[in-house]
């Protein structure tokens, strides 16, 4: 008997969690962005002509490299991107893509956002691997994969940036 595979965002892994505590805002605010890219292929090809979560990578991946925060800014990038998400109707890749990209551009204002864009990636992933008609195994194989690049990269980025 095949199950429906299910995926919750309520569900927290505690040991990434522990690693995000533990790790500085910038470096969170580069996995973020790096976890929302990943799926961004699902939002832009189908919506190649809306580039709102693109705009919100971008601004995220502006105040790493500058440092200059201006909450307008932020706060547009995020609004824009949940907004391309909310268009979006029903729950499928893209959506969860944008609202990654919409997280991830959080971070620059709070960095436990950082939390709510790798889980929106994984979300991303799921809905790729159910929509793909994947069996139940194989979409919680998927998902796996992906916690485990986050988390892996995770510990690689606080390395390069001294965190560790």
């Amino acid at each position: 008997m095949n199950r429906t595979p299910k995926f919750s965002l309520a569900r927290r892994d505690e040991a990434m969690t522990a690693l995000v505590a533990l790790t500085d805002k910038k470096t969170l605010a580069v996995w973020a962005a790096d976890c929302a890219e990943r799926v961004m292929p699902y939002f832009e090809e189908t919506f190649p002509g809306d580039p709102r979560p693109r705009l919100a990578l971008e601004a995220l991946r502006r105040w790493i490299d500058t440092g200059v925060f201006r909450m307008a800014d932020i706060r547009k990038a995020a609004l824009d991107a949940h907004a391309a998400a909310r268009e979006v109707g029903e729950d499928r890749p893209v959506r969860s893509a944008a609202r990654a990209a919409g997280q991830a551009v959080s971070t620059a204002h709070v960095a436990t956002h950082a939390i709510g864009a790798a889980l929106y990636a994984q979300q991303a992933v799921f809905r790729a691997a159910v929509a793909g008609g994947c069996e139940a195994a194989d979409v919680d194989a998927a998902v796996a994969m992906e916690r485990e690049w986050q988390y892996r990269h995770l510990v690689a980025l606080r390395k390069r940036a001294g965190d560790v």
